[in-house]
């Protein structure tokens, strides 16, 4: 048994999190996988991974050793792309993972013009709202949107996310429009519930004596941003949502923003990926693609009348 089968099974145990789902990925005989890690333990001297019922997790040495099995698999890939064709002619699976509605509405026509460039490539894409691990769930690399946390990984800003106030018309013409920030207090509005409300409606603290002049009423809180971009099109309320997601709605009508002039913090676009030396020419590409698709101003700000 080759070194480099070693590493790369003891690789892809961690990143499944088992034998199982590493055999899948390897396309492999569970029983042959299982045997190649032992063996490696065997050779090594030390346990790898700590083994439960349900998943397999990196003892200390092991992460350390994973981290560098990571770097030594992506110089050989980099320097077999160097001298092949791969450089002109991208091939290999990308897995990638991003949030649901950015997914759909922008990374989707993304991928149809990467992928029509680039023929033999391969792409797996997660669209979920949860965090996802990329070491752990085996991502190449995730798109994410708004403030970043501490962690190991490596971040790029692909573009400023700018939010708005919106309604329908026909909403504000039935409550009134605001005139300034402190008038929205009486209106219902729609929450993301993976944001806090205090959060949201933090520009509210300047407009009244002591900070704070309360919140609105929160009439509906979903996990998606598509829901609430609906239900505020269809007149239950207010919302404050990026333009990402009512861009189009806002340019036909049928949303409308109000206070343009309230400083609401921008969230950002970022991509992570991670600390690897040398990121694989493919993921490299990939991310540049997409950094010059979005842009800054991005498209999707064309509703702001920049």
């Amino acid at each position: 048994m080759s070194r480099f089968e070693e590493m790369l099974t003891f690789v892809r145990v961690i990143e499944a999190g088992g034998v199982t789902g590493a055999a899948g990925r390897l396309n492999l005989a569970k029983s042959a996988v299982s045997r190649r890690l032992s063996d490696l333990e065997q050779r090594l001297g030390v346990q790898l991974v700590a083994r439960t019922t349900r998943r397999m997790t990196p003892t200390e040495t092991g992460r350390a050793y994973y981290e560098r099995c990571v770097r030594i698999l992506a110089d050989l890939d980099e320097a077999d792309q160097a001298v092949s064709s791969a450089e002109a002619d991208l091939s290999g699976t990308l897995r990638v993972a991003a949030p649901l509605s950015f997914g759909v509405r922008h990374l989707s026509p993304a991928l149809v013009a990467f992928l029509t460039e680039h023929p033999r490539i391969a792409v797996d894409l997660d669209l979920n709202d949860r965090a996802v691990n990329l070491v752990e769930d085996g991502f190449d690399l995730a798109v994410r949107i708004g403030r970043l946390s501490d962690s190991s990984l490596i971040a790029r800003r692909l573009a400023v996310v700018r939010r708005v106030i919106v309604a329908s018309p026909a909403y504000w013409d039935r409550e009134g429009r605001p005139t300034r920030p402190a008038d929205l207090v009486g209106h219902q509005t729609m929450s993301y519930a993976h944001a806090s409300d205090s959060e949201t409606w933090a520009f509210l603290r300047a407009e009244g004596a002591g900070g704070a002049v309360g919140r609105p009423a929160t009439r509906l809180r979903a996990n998606n941003g598509d829901i609430l971009a609906a239900m505020a099109e269809a007149g239950l309320g207010v919302a404050v949502l990026p333009t990402f997601l009512v861009n189009d709605a806002v340019l036909a009508g049928r949303l409308e923003c109000v206070l343009p002039e309230v400083p609401l913090p921008p969230m950002d676009a970022w991509v992570l990926y991670p600390p690897t030396r040398h990121l694989s020419h493919r993921v490299r590409t990939f991310i540049d693609f997409m950094a010059a698709r979005f842009g800054d101003p991005p498209y999707w700000d064309d509703c702001l009348g920049r």
